[in-house]
């Protein structure tokens, strides 16, 4: 069977990443989020094993310990971080597996899987982000203009990946961000290990 390929994807909060994974996963079959391990209480409506795998303090700082995460790190007073084991797994099974990280995170993945593809995603102006993050109406001026600052420290980092998309029209980023999953599906390695088969019985004698 042929490997799946890991897509490590950033952006600043209100460029539209989430939505933009959620479509293309709609879209395009044998995609999956890898689901990370968090500290964090559970919250009402969530689900362990689909939302996050919820582990007490003693059991992942174990997990720390022992190498077993892609990446971590510690947000407030909670922990967060990617199993190695269960990304490779889901890798060895074919499937394309998306790592929704902030820049910091990716440093960390890169160290140990430098072939996954990196993704940056950025607004399409810095008033487009701003407006986005007003349009939540959910925060007061303070709370917004920290995410701002917050968001553009997280942009300045766009340079460290691979690929960049600037999400001015949603359908074109989606079709965008498609056209790099289809892309590295068709590289050589890939298919030759998926027709393997056609390969030998077209090449034979």
């Amino acid at each position: 069977m042929a490997q799946g390929s890991l897509y490590i994807v950033s952006a600043p909060s209100g460029a539209g990443k989430t939505s933009l994974v959620r479509a293309l996963m709609e879209r395009m079959g044998g995609l999956a989020f890898s689901v990370s391990h968090t500290t964090r209480p559970m919250r009402p409506g969530e689900q362990d094993g689909r939302d996050y795998h919820f582990v007490t303090v003693d059991t992942f700082e174990a997990m720390i310990g022992a190498g077993e995460f892609l990446e971590h790190a510690r947000v407030f007073d909670n922990y967060y971080g990617t199993s190695l084991a269960a990304v490779q797994a889901q890798l060895a099974r074919g499937e394309d597996v998306f790592l929704d990280i902030d820049w910091q995170g990716a440093r960390q993945v890169r160290e140990q899987l430098p072939e996954a593809y990196g993704v940056f995603i950025l607004p399409p102006s810095r008033a487009a982000l701003e407006s986005r993050l007003q349009g939540r109406g959910q925060d007061g001026p303070e709370v917004i203009a920290r995410r701002m600052r917050d968001a553009v420290s997280e942009a300045a980092h766009y340079d460290e990946y691979d690929y960049l998309i600037i999400n001015d029209d949603f359908d074109t980023a989606l079709n965008e961000l498609g056209a790099i999953v289809t892309s590295a599906r068709l590289r050589r390695p890939r298919q030759a290990a998926r027709h393997a088969g056609m390969l030998a019985e077209l090449l034979g004698d």
